[in-house]
């Protein structure tokens, strides 16, 4: 039976040289009360120490929250994780070489958890190849401190793999909603389910101890069996939050936990900007059916479009934590939908997505190179790590990646129908060669994926000869304002295009989705 236990009294368990996994994904799931006490713990007493932290993903408000809390020299000297950006004091930590750091794919982190569970050594996986995931880049390794290796490649069958090792867990941070007397987790209210199961499994298999943060108790038995997500005899302790939040953004949202769908005109556009502009563009390369994921950034902005031209019904979005179907959310809502058709545990949603189920993939990137390949993972200060970028962007039969054209300090508006520059970025996105590769244009033509880049000026295609131009956004000149702006070269194809003018203009454009077959749009007037 599972006792209940105070959250300071649950971070007194963390003990040095733990390996603890924290569950949570961005700002849902995150058992904040257990971070915010063991945060507290540390700064007061100088312990625990030399912690291994593990976690699937980014779990924090960017600068505050989360596992920002236990950015502190001493108290963490590894850390394994998808993603760092929401995390931006862990990020210094890396940056600086004060702790060890790996970063692999979000997909191969869920499947880790699934591994530890079942006490094999690893992953075996064709996701990372001819990355900085690849050994023969970096494997994974973040920065000049981190030294072990712990990716190898082997060949099955004439046919090259990644195999990630896992660690041994020791201790979990995790949370549900409602908790039983025997301390059964289920999470009603919770709008995703992430892969809690599976790190309470390989804790517990492991001999560990695993702590659940929820809002309520409930009596013995009371829970309703399909919405228990952790048995009881997984659960060491409970510890009982009332003040819970959904995500960092919201208390609690019945339409993000599916639990009551509220109309989708209740959703209002999105400001015209630049970044909106470009959300527009990416829209016109839906395709009626599409199941769709969308990362971060410009593409999370996409939903928002799909439900101001009517067509959300036409296809069916999803992200990486486990929801399909809905609006997705954006911003500190990112990770969750309103009015969710499902939410599975993210681990089975890598599984579609690294099967090939995708039909297209709209993401973001910081650099591209003339070859096509992406770097949204290491960049100046920033050792942001993939996130699901790898596992998404390998497996996805089309590709849409969306990002401004240049960055720092750019001015760029919408005015009377036609782009307006009115200040250019102070450094190039599109450069002679990418600081990391995170997407490689080689393996994405040897596979024949479809692969379109936008930006708020101009959009190009890869090809079997690399980058080529093929719109340009109205009021933008094709010299000073692309070609002047870029360190390469881009092959301008004969019939370069107008953007759609609908694009730069308020109110519904009157979107009419293709039909699948027709996967790739190759002129403007595409909606007409």
């Amino acid at each position: 039976m599972a006792g209940i236990i105070t959250a300071a009294q649950a971070a007194a368990l963390v003990k040095d040289g733990d390996v603890l996994v924290v569950g949570g994904n961005g700002g849902t799931g995150a058992p904040e009360a257990l971070l915010t006490e063991l945060e507290k713990r540390f700064l007061a007493e100088g312990c625990p120490g030399a912690l291994t932290l593990f976690h699937v993903t980014g779990i924090g408000a960017v600068t505050e929250k989360g596992l920002c809390r236990l950015a502190h020299p001493g108290l963490v000297s590894r850390v394994i994780g998808g993603n760092f950006g929401l995390q931006l004091p862990f990020m210094k930590l890396i940056v600086e070489n004060q702790i060890e750091a790996y970063n692999f794919p979000q997909g191969v982190m869920t499947q880790l958890c699934r591994a530890m569970a079942g006490r094999q050594p690893g992953v075996l996986t064709h996701v990372g190849l001819k990355t900085y995931m690849d050994p023969r880049q970096d494997g994974g390794r973040m920065n000049a401190r981190t030294t072990e290796q712990l990716v190898s490649v082997i060949e099955i069958d004439g046919r090259e793999y990644l195999f990630y090792r896992a660690p041994v867990p020791t201790i979990a941070f995790l949370r549900g909603t409602s908790a039983d007397e025997d301390g059964y987790i289920s999470m009603e209210h919770e709008a995703t389910t992430r892969e809690d199961l599976s790190i309470a499994q390989a804790v517990h298999n492991a001999g560990g101890t695993v702590v659940c943060q929820v809002k309520r108790l409930a009596r013995r038995g009371a829970l309703h069996a399909q919405m228990v997500k952790i048995p009881g005899f997984l659960v060491d302790h409970v510890v009982v939050e009332p003040e819970q939040m959904q995500t960092y953004a919201t208390r609690y949202e019945p339409s993000r936990s599916g639990e009551m769908p509220v109309p989708i005109s209740s959703l209002r556009p999105d400001p015209l900007t630049d970044k909106r502009v470009m959300a527009r563009r990416a829209a016109f390369e839906l395709c009626r059916g599409d199941v769709v994921n969308l990362g971060v950034g410009v593409s999370a902005m996409i939903p928002n479009v799909a439900a101001e031209e009517g067509v959300e019904e036409q296809i069916t979005l999803t992200v990486e934590s486990g929801v399909i179907g809905g609006v997705p959310g954006h911003g500190r809502e990112f990770g969750t939908a309103v009015n969710p058709r499902a939410i599975v545990d993210q681990a089975y949603q890598f599984d579609f997505y690294d099967g090939g189920g995708l039909n297209c993939a709209f993401l973001s990137f910081a650099e591209v190179d003339s070859e096509g390949n992406v770097n949204v993972t290491r960049f100046g200060n920033r050792y942001d790590g993939s996130g699901g970028f790898i596992d998404i962007s390998q497996n996805s039969r089309r590709l849409v990646f969306s990002g401004t054209f240049t960055g720092g300090k750019l001015d760029v508006r919408v005015e009377e129908g036609r782009l307006a520059i009115h200040k250019d970025g102070e450094f190039r996105k599109f450069v002679r060669q990418v600081g990391q590769i995170s997407f490689s244009g080689q393996l994405a033509r040897e596979r024949g994926q479809e692969v379109l880049f936008i930006s708020e000026r101009a959009v190009f295609k890869l090809e079997a000869d690399g980058l080529v131009l093929v719109e340009i956004a109205p009021g933008a000149d094709l010299q000073r304002d692309v070609l002047d702006r870029m360190d390469f070269a881009p092959r301008v194809s004969t019939a370069l295009l107008s953007m759609d003018e609908r694009i730069f203009r308020e109110g519904p454009m009157g979107l009419v989705l293709r039909e699948a077959a027709a996967a790739l749009r190759r002129g403007a007037g595409r909606a007409a």
